[in-house]
């Protein structure tokens, strides 16, 4: 079948006209979804035992955000933020709800009591469970701020997943025609948040664009392929590494699924998922599990522009 090749500039036109610019996120699937998808990364990873553990998480996400009920912005609020092109659920500002303090518990309990669950994430768990609020108030204000001085790493994967809860069900809430564009393509145009990583999606209306996924509320945004999401280069500067055994294992699916999409302008990258190639990539969960490709990238002189909130680390910035 002929292909028609575009000229830059034309690609970022036709984008502004007639490509699906936001794709919101499912609420009654999105944590189920990614569960099942570290379950199956969980079988063949050197870090199976930590995927299985945020298996457990998103399971329990998944039954947290159904008892979720949210207050949305008012509808002046709303608008003042769509005149200003600013996001109106700002994560580092936006009032956060005590519920979210309950989808924590419920998560930490559903976490704690799973077969097999270890000691030491028992340990976790039950510490979080008696944590003051005040000093998870905190430490949530310093993840969606990413201040990695004052983050506690071991229950800072269970405070982003509660908080992803909170937020998912607010953006869901949303209509695509209401998200505005912002100023700033590289964030979230509904929470602000930075991206995870990003997805090229094979079903209608979307075959083919590239998303980024956001971290936090996983709302995702089109942005043109071939571009860096961190500073915007192009063309002969983007390149995209894998890991050969990540290829091979495609087997039947075809090229690697996984890959990371680096530049050279800013010696930056991010993970992007292909689902043509593998339709049951999730962007959170296949970032995580690719650490081996950050470790590469790494000595290679390329550096992450973003932590991965059920695996936090801290960022050069």
């Amino acid at each position: 079948m002929a292909q028609r090749i575009l000229e830059r500039g034309q690609i970022e036109t036709l984008a502004s006209r007639s490509i699906p610019r936001i794709r919101l996120p499912d609420r009654g699937q999105l944590f189920g979804r990614r569960a099942a998808r570290l379950s199956e990364l969980a079988a063949h990873s050197p870090i199976g035992d930590y995927l299985g553990v945020l298996a457990a998480i998103a399971t329990a996400q998944q039954a947290c955000i159904g008892r979720i009920n949210v207050r949305l912005p008012e509808p002046a609020q709303i608008a003042r933020a769509r005149e200003h092109r600013m996001p109106p659920l700002q994560a580092t500002s936006y009032p956060r709800d005590p519920q979210w303090r309950e989808a924590l518990a419920a998560i930490n309990a559903s976490v704690a009591s799973a077969d097999g669950a270890p000691e030491t994430l028992r340990t976790l768990c039950e510490r979080l469970r008696n944590a003051e609020p005040d000093w998870l108030e905190s430490q949530a204000g310093a993840l969606l701020a990413s201040r990695d001085a004052d983050i506690d790493a071991a229950a800072a994967p269970f405070i982003a997943a509660a908080l992803q809860v909170h937020w998912v069900a607010l953006t869901a809430a949303f209509s695509n025609e209401s998200v505005a564009a912002l100023d700033v393509p590289g964030v979230c145009p509904l929470c602000g948040s930075l991206p995870v990583a990003s997805i090229v999606a094979a079903l209608a209306p979307h075959t083919g664009y590239r998303y980024l996924h956001c971290a936090l509320c996983a709302t995702e945004w089109h942005m043109v392929r071939v571009h860096c999401s961190h500073c915007g280069a192009s063309g002969k500067d983007i390149a995209y590494r894998y890991l050969e055994e990540d290829a091979a294992r495609s087997g039947e699916h075809g090229p690697a699924a996984l890959r990371a999409e680096t530049c050279e302008q800013c010696h930056a990258y991010r993970k992007i998922v292909y689902q043509e190639n593998d339709p049951r990539v999730e962007p959170l969960a296949d970032d995580v599990a690719s650490i081996a490709l950050d470790l590469l990238l790494a000595e290679s002189g390329y550096h992450r522009v973003n932590a991965n909130p059920l695996l936090w680390q801290p960022i050069e910035r």
